[in-house]
């Protein structure tokens, strides 16, 4: 057991009273004016720090603390304001490792003390272990000091952002070109390999998997496997300290949190934004019956919802769920949020099962809740991207869609759309069965605008996407029709049952091509389309490049080579990534031809509909399972260009007739008509980059060649598409089946 040294409870009961503020939580410097480093300097103590915690269900509070020697200390926080204990402690100074106890009670056998739900650092200390000797989770106050001159947040517009969901470890631990000290760190995020492949690929914001410090749920502990995913935060204020290199670690704290920050600030310099992950949802205190590491010891009832029976109701799934009715669990989550803004310059946060922060105190959801109304009326975050994750696991859980202005969603129904279109129908259709009508598709590549309008909000409030870190890959989507979960431990019954998935004839890898072109034509599907719809995309860390799971689908605790990225890349891998890129690339330039105000001033764009034989869209065709093809032109009074995208979800090739100008004399204003299309990309095998060796002939060659075709065919000739060529309003294309024509008006 430690041992304490006594003589620093000295009487300056006086100085403590008369200077010690209940705020701001946590540790803060003292201000000289108010005379106290001088009060302490009567009884040889040289610095002091203000210390305050909300614990208010504790009749006294204490501050066990290492000082400038490395003996521990206990001193008292006799103050006590509304449930906050706070008071002047002398000689903690940088570097000193704290926690909190009831005041004058025995300390616990086991070492472990209550963590500050504040603290800007957390470790383990075996000098507070018991008889077993677990090193015990402590606090460490750490500098803040860092360069931050010549950093600048890129503040990437809504629409121009293209969000990339990674995890820092998984994203470069087996990246060759990344120096084999930094894989898998903060600093191997950064590291020239990455960036370059970021920007490459076109993304513009970096959506990182919880960097919050976390630990392993007790169950993950019994089967010795990781919490991966970093779910199950322990410190809202503390980084994830085994994402930092080696050296940052043996350093120290603020070495880690220096190659966090220097992390992000090379990435600002490359144009990239940074958004975490949050977790303000439950601890890593689990359930009720898991031992006390901090807001359980501080105030259970307070930091925790409960039921009318005492107890916890729990929303998350997890154990517990944080209690957003009690104003001091609020000013937690927003004091962090700033907190990350002001000392890590983060760009914005994406909100775990956002819906538990939102419950009022009947448990029920309010899109004016008061945490949803101050996190946007905050000054700090009023220029921060706010993504929820707009579901929990109670009852009236799914709220896509109803969150505020000023917030975007993850829309789910988007995910559910595109699979069952691209995916899970060329199932049923190559069974004989049927698959849906064009409808729900058209209303997200619309932008999902009926979900949205109700909370009076527009497109850039969808973050569309079709794979997340839960859940089956883009190839393995297209790969397993069952879930592979067996390595999880739990007899593949965690994850979803029901994926939306087709693995296209056979169960997981296979060497036969055919299957392996229709898989990475149906991929290219999905990102194709994921890129041209309106509203925000987001994709999957390894997604471009074909990443692999081997049918697992809630890889949480796997931290190894089925979650890691692997950069050796076939040929197939190397297509989707070059799918990805040029979906991108034609995403920005379609962007940047388009007003700034596009498209959110709605009376300025336009959507319009045809079908086959290039009409406008008749009601039947809308509902009619058989359609599955469908012509969307899109574009704005005011925009230089127009995109034309065809999709054709049938199984087999199709003649399309493009929209003739006539349907189009209401929408183009006159000095900007339009009477070519060209050809940019295709999802088919139709879509070789260029023809160098003169194997379908010369470009004017081709010209020649359809004008021959028109003059001696007329209405009737039909024209085999080749990229970058042009076409006439009225001609006709055909389009292979399963597959997506984009083109430039």
């Amino acid at each position: 057991m430690i041992r304490f040294r006594q003589e620093a409870a000295l009487s300056i009961d006086e100085a403590q009273g008369q200077f010690s503020h209940p705020y701001p939580l946590g540790i803060s410097p003292v201000n000289a004016s108010y005379g106290v480093v001088p009060k302490f300097h009567d009884h040889g103590v040289t610095d002091a720090v203000n210390v305050s915690v909300y614990a208010p269900g504790l009749n006294a509070v204490d501050v066990v603390y290492t000082d400038p020697a490395g003996q521990w200390r206990r001193f008292p926080l006799i103050e006590n304001t509304d449930g906050v204990f706070h008071g002047i402690v002398p000689e903690l100074l940088f570097g000193a490792r704290y926690a909190f106890w009831e005041g004058s009670a025995e300390l616990p056998a086991n070492g472990q003390l209550l963590l500050d739900p504040y603290g800007r650092a957390i470790v383990r200390d075996h000098s507070l272990g018991g008889e077993d000797d677990d090193a015990a989770y402590v606090n460490e106050y750490v500098s803040p000091a860092f360069d931050w001159s010549g950093d600048f947040a890129p503040r990437v517009p809504w629409r121009n952002t293209v969000i990339y969901e990674a995890h820092v470890k998984g994203l470069t631990q087996l990246h060759p070109d990344v120096p084999e000290h930094l894989r898998g760190t903060y600093a191997g995020l950064a590291s020239e390999a990455m960036i370059a492949h970021l920007k490459k690929l076109g993304v513009t914001t970096v959506q990182l998997l919880p960097i919050h410090f976390h630990t392993d749920e007790p169950h993950l502990q019994e089967l010795g496997m990781p919490n991966y995913w970093g779910y199950n935060t322990l410190g809202f204020f503390a980084p994830h300290t085994e994402y930092a290199s080696a050296d940052a670690q043996a350093t120290g704290q603020q070495a880690v949190q220096a190659e966090l920050k220097g992390m992000i600030k090379l990435l600002h310099a490359a144009g990239i934004e940074v958004v975490l992950d949050v977790v303000f949802n439950h601890t890593a205190e689990g359930g009720q019956d898991q031992p006390a590491l901090c807001w359980r010891g501080l105030g259970d009832k307070q930091y925790y919802r409960h039921g009318h029976d005492g107890r916890y109701l729990d929303t998350t799934g997890c154990g517990n769920t944080l209690n957003f009715t009690d104003p001091a669990v609020i000013r937690m989550a927003l004091d962090s949020l700033r907190y990350w803004v002001e000392e890590y310059h983060v760009d914005g946060f994406r909100f775990d099962l956002a819906v538990s922060l939102a419950r009022d105190e009947n448990h029920h959801f309010s899109p004016r809740h008061p945490f949803l109304v101050a996190a946007l009326a905050d000054s700090v975050l009023a220029n921060t991207k706010l993504i929820a994750e707009p579901w929990d696991v109670s009852m009236g859980g799914w709220q896509t869609g109803h969150f505020p202005r000023g917030f975007a969603d993850w829309n789910d129904r988007y995910r559910d759309t595109v699979r069952d279109f691209w995916v899970a129908d060329r199932g049923h259709l190559k069974a004989g069965g049927h698959g849906e009508s064009v409808a729900r598709l058209a209303g997200c590549l619309a932008g999902s605008r009926d979900l949205f309008a109700g909370s009076g909000r527009g497109t850039l409030a969808s973050i569309n996407f079709v794979t997340a870190h839960d859940g089956f890959t883009l190839r393995d989507l297209v790969s397993f029709d069952r879930k592979h979960n067996e390595a999880n431990g739990e007899q593949n019954r965690d994850g979803h049952n029901h994926n939306r998935s087709y693995n296209h004839g056979v169960e997981g890898h296979t060497g036969d091509t055919a299957i392996r072109a229709e898989r990475l034509q149906t991929q290219s599907n999905v990102m194709a389309t994921l890129l041209m719809s309106l509203g925000v995309p987001m994709i999957t860390a390894g997604d471009e490049m074909g990443k692999t799971q081997f049918g697992n689908n809630n890889a949480y605790c796997q931290d190894n080579e089925l979650n890691w990225l692997d950069w050796s890349w076939d040929d197939d891998q190397r297509a989707m990534f070059d799918t990805t890129r040029r979906m991108i690339r034609l995403r920005n330039d379609f962007m940047g031809s388009q007003p700034l105000t596009y498209p959110v001033q709605e009376e300025q764009n336009y959507i319009l509909w045809f079908n086959q034989h290039g009409q406008p869209m008749p009601e039947h065709e809308w509902s009619d399972n058989q359609t599955r093809l469908v012509q969307l032109l899109m574009g704005s009074t005011d925009g230089k260009l127009d995109g034309l995208v065809i999709m054709n979800g049938r199984l087999d090739a199709t003649t399309v007739t493009l929209p003739r100008l006539e349907e189009l004399a209401d929408f183009r204003p006159s000095r900007r008509e339009i009477t070519t299309y060209e050809l940019r990309f295709a999802t088919s095998k139709i879509n070789y980059p260029e023809d160098p060796d003169g194997v379908h002939g010369s470009r004017m060659h081709r010209e020649v060649e359809r004008e021959i075709l028109r003059a001696t065919q007329g209405d009737d000739a039909v024209f085999v598409p080749r990229k970058g060529e042009k076409y006439m309003t009225g001609d006709k294309i055909r389009i292979e089946g399963n597959s997506i024509l984009i083109f430039r008006g």
